[in-house]
């Protein structure tokens, strides 16, 4: 990932230093399991956690002679290690060492990002107790619909990320798995309570049948997770840009003191960390698809997955780590205009109390097709002559002929909705994170 969209903390977890760490703990976890089984002696063991280390330059160096990256490494542990460093890998093939490690880097990756969604939900939780009784015009499909508040559509999508949050706790388990199988995942020439032995120390599952490689099933699923994240933080970003728009401006990304909007017009303010989470949520997609075209490979392993996830392992989750924090700086931030919404709310002439007025007329005893051609009428005359819908209501002799100006006066209350929003905001309130 370019350093532009990279945090320190992720950005440290998918180092080649982190990388190497983890193949280094999962061959000195190997070599002790050997020795508790009794095939290493004491004193080499010994000498391997003291020594056993690693320089990223110098495998490096290696590397451009052998043109295998792990053959590097562990030759260059051995020269940090000496006799003993004949223990080292031993009854192992790359793949064992490969992606028992990236089960650590996963598990590690999946740890940040998970606290990235905790703080994410929590401030959307806030924020929609916040904006609770902020009423706003709902829209289907761009138009005015019936009326919600803003605390309503924050509280839907702290939900919407606490179940992110529950996804991606099981993906990251699920791909947090190695293997210590052998070159075909037959533990031809390693004892399968090697492989038990190290996955118990380093925290993590085994496969429990193998081929060369842990199945790429795995990868496919927390990668396609992390999409899916992506995929609401556009959707939320993208409800901020409608928001932001013009038209609109009921809600709208702060702007900072000295922040430009563009290079030819002084006047804008636009909204381009919502523009930019949409257009990286493009690329978590296509990550992901890698992960599926991952899953088919030949026989008992090819490494047609390998170079592909050098790439969309690290960019995916360094990638979702600064869209979550910046999408949560976002909302907490987030400039909201409750005058606005009202505003906006009453520039449909109260039309959006046409489907309770057309309950209540039902209610009275009239047929659903006359009271359905009777608010239709009345509502295409208040929006065509721009009045107010109640009043075209209490003009209208079929509706007031089993209406009192008091029914069509409560039918248009907004304070009617009170019931639902009380059960709405008691689920909101027993959400935790």
């Amino acid at each position: 990932m370019i350093e532009r969209y990279t945090l320190p903390e992720m950005g440290a977890v998918w180092s080649e230093q982190a990388k190497m760490q983890a193949w280094l703990d999962v061959e000195v976890a190997a070599v002790k399991a050997w020795n508790t089984l009794g095939k290493v002696p004491d004193e080499a063991l010994a000498e391997i956690e003291a020594k056993a280390a690693f320089d990223v330059a110098r495998v490096a160096e290696i590397e451009a002679t052998t043109n295998h990256d792990v053959i590097a490494f562990l030759t260059n542990v051995a020269e940090y290690v000496g006799e003993s460093g004949k223990y080292v890998h031993y009854g192992m093939t790359s793949s064992d060492m490969l992606d028992t490690g990236l089960a650590l880097q996963i598990k590690r990756a999946g740890a940040i990002l998970e606290r990235d969604l905790v703080e994410l939900g929590t401030i959307l939780r806030r924020r929609g107790f916040e904006f609770r009784d902020a009423v706003q015009v709902g829209r289907t499909h761009g138009i005015h619909a019936e009326p919600i508040t803003f605390g309503m559509k924050l509280g839907m999508w702290a939900f919407e990320v606490r179940r992110h949050l529950d996804r991606l706790r099981r993906v990251t388990e699920n791909a947090s798995v190695g293997k210590l199988s052998g070159a075909v995942g037959a533990y031809n020439n390693i004892d399968p309570r090697v492989e038990e032995l190290v996955c118990a120390e380093l925290g993590i599952g085994y496969e429990p049948i193998s081929n060369q490689v842990v199945q790429r099933d795995r990868h496919a699923c927390f990668l396609n997770c992390l999409a899916i994240v992506g995929a609401s933080i556009e959707k939320f970003a993208t409800e901020v840009r409608h928001l932001q728009r013009t038209e609109v401006r009921e809600a709208e990304e702060a702007f900072g003191k000295g922040q430009k909007g563009s290079s030819a017009m002084p006047h804008k303010r636009n909204p381009i960390l919502s523009e930019r989470m949409a257009g990286c949520a493009r690329v978590l997609r296509g990550n992901a698809m890698v992960g599926m075209e991952n899953v088919a490979l030949w026989h008992e392993r090819d490494i047609s997955h390998s170079s592909a996830e050098r790439i969309v392992f690290p960019d995916s989750c360094i990638l979702l780590d600064y869209m979550l924090q910046k999408f949560t700086k976002l909302m907490d931030t987030l400039v909201v205009d409750p005058q606005r919404m009202l505003a906006n709310f009453g520039a449909s002439h109260r039309l959006v109390f046409s489907g309770t007025l057309l309950l209540v007329l039902v209610d009275k005893g009239m047929l659903r097709e006359d009271a359905y051609r009777v608010v239709q009428d009345s509502a295409m005359r208040a929006w065509r002559d721009g009045v107010d819908f109640g009043d075209v209501v209490k003009a209208e002799p079929e509706a007031m002929a089993v209406l009192t100006p008091a029914d069509v006066d409560a039918a248009l209350d907004p304070g009617q909705y009170k019931a639902g929003r009380d059960v709405i905001f008691d689920r909101l309130r027993e959400l935790e994170f």
